[in-house]
């Protein structure tokens, strides 16, 4: 068997930023402007503010620009809910991002949905995901289009593949599924009820790890020449899939880190401009 393929998250979020910086200017010689991403940071989780720094640092490599938003830890639903009617109505906002997980009180997925449709460039709305599983056009969930837009450039057609998403949480697990559904896999859904979980793994051309436990599909749950996607990260530096004995079997893989993690902020990065591009009717 051959050597497998890495699917170079890291090398394919630079190229994919680098093409992202003349389309930026463009938007901006025609508004102005150049877009922006309002990020929502509710609290002060230290993994959180280190994502929103990330984003907001990714925006400046391309050439736009990001607004942060802190509310204290104390802020209830309708205080939130407030400050995303007033990103909606900002005409100078191309994008929201509203940084998961915020403080229990609040309710999330009301202040997910109240972000504007043609905003949602996180791809975190019902709506959006209604649309989006429909095959209508909506911004996808971040970390899952940045898993779709990998596997075409490697050039992997999940069609008429067994793809087994494994976990289903709505920003990554369901949307991804939905997603390969949608581009004609055979799709299995499991989770923490799923009887017998090796069993279907071994049957999978696609594994996608995605249940947030380290290392928790195992090398012989897969068979040989699949297509391993782990989009886990975990503080061991490892992703869902224990990939130090999986990966040499499989036919491509994403490495951890480097892989699925590059090209989430670089696909929610892409939709704002896009987002940008659409408003202007230049797409």
């Amino acid at each position: 068997m051959s050597e497998p393929l890495v699917l170079e998250g890291k090398k394919l979020s630079k190229e994919l930023e680098a093409s992202l910086i003349p389309r930026v200017q463009r938007v901006k010689e025609l508004s102005g402007r150049v877009p922006i991403l309002a990020t929502i940071l509710v609290g002060d989780d230290p993994a959180s503010a280190t994502y929103v720094k990330m984003k907001g640092n990714a925006c400046a490599r391309v050439g736009m620009e990001s607004l942060k938003v802190e509310m204290p830890k104390e802020t209830t639903t309708d205080q939130l809910l407030a400050k995303i009617d007033e990103l909606n109505a900002d005409p100078a906002v191309e994008g929201i991002l509203l940084q998961h997980p915020v403080p229990s009180q609040i309710d999330e997925r009301a202040c997910f949905d109240r972000i504007a449709l043609d905003k949602d460039v996180d791809g975190v709305t019902s709506l959006g995901f209604g649309k989006m599983a429909m095959g209508e056009f909506a911004f996808g969930s971040a970390t899952p289009a940045g898993i779709m837009r990998m596997i075409d450039h490697y050039g992997i057609d999940p069609k008429g593949m067994h793809a087994v998403v494994v976990g289903r949480s709505p920003i990554l697990g369901k949307p991804l599924a939905m997603m390969l559904l949608n581009r004609h896999a055979t799709v299995t859904i499991c989770h923490s009820r799923t009887v017998d979980l090796p069993s279907i793994t071994r049957t999978a051309d696609i594994v996608v790890g995605a249940v947030g436990i380290p290392r928790f599909i195992k090398a012989d749950w897969i068979k040989e020449g699949a297509i391993i996607i782990d989009a886990g990260f975990h503080p061991e530096k490892c992703g869902d899939v224990d990939l130090d004995n999986a990966a040499p079997k499989s036919k491509a893989y994403t490495p951890v880190p480097g892989g699925v993690g590059p090209m989430t902020i670089a696909t929610l990065i892409a939709q704002t401009v896009e987002a940008a591009e659409r408003r202007l009717r230049i797409l």
